[in-house]
């Protein structure tokens, strides 16, 4: 997960967003050989705040980010990209062999413009393989989040003008990394291993109905 920790998210918006952040690690299975989880956040200088190899339990990933600082500044989500690639999916990190076919999926949350070119480093992040989700809120421009998502685009980025009209999010922001019937490539999953991932983002967007409703966000 990359988050914009930039000064228009506001502090008490990004503490709701770390209490968020470990709503969606308690629907995971985390564990050395299960789900690994690594957090960046960025402003104008990217920080990596634990990478995929730091922890093995949610409990200790749930308290790691309640202990997260803000970083406030700007807003370099290229630079983010950029780091992300280069360190945050490496071995030395935490991520598995790339002959192990683990997907890898990278989810950037930005409420703004960036202040530099996005363009190069959102390529080469699909381009490794990896599976690139983006949402925005507010401020953040759709051609920079369709910049950011994998193809098909429109399954893969989300925007709302704000928290409290994300429900579409149902429709726009489901994992589409299921694979047709009788394709036939060697990393292809199983149904059951597909519809985990489908339930997985939808409880996620469960969250976020649940929070707006009660106007935390």
């Amino acid at each position: 997960m990359v988050i914009d920790g930039s000064k228009s998210v506001r502090p008490q918006n990004f503490e709701l967003v770390k209490q968020f952040v470990n709503r969606i690690v308690d629907l995971l299975e985390v564990s050395p050989d299960g789900t690994r989880v690594g957090l960046v956040q960025y402003s104008s200088r990217v920080r990596t705040e634990f990478p995929l190899n730091k922890y093995h339990s949610a409990e200790e990933i749930k308290a790691a980010v309640m202990k997260m600082e803000y970083m406030e500044k700007g807003t370099m989500t290229g630079l983010a990209l950029k780091h992300m690639v280069e360190h945050s999916f490496s071995e030395l990190e935490g991520a598995r062999p790339l002959s192990h076919h683990v997907p890898r999926i990278g989810l950037v949350f930005t409420d703004g413009r960036s202040q530099d070119d996005i363009s190069e480093w959102a390529q080469r992040a699909k381009e490794s393989g990896i599976v690139m989700f983006a949402v925005g809120v507010g401020k953040a421009v759709e051609e920079e989040l369709r910049a950011i998502a994998s193809e098909p685009v429109e399954q893969h980025f989300s925007y709302s003008a704000d928290f409290t009209t994300m429900t579409h999010l149902v429709e726009n922001f489901k994992l589409n990394i299921c694979p047709e019937e009788g394709r036939g490539e060697t990393e292809i999953r199983s149904p059951c291993e597909c519809e985990a991932l489908v339930q997985f983002q939808t409880n996620t967007v469960a969250i976020l109905q649940s929070l707006t409703e009660r106007n935390i966000l």
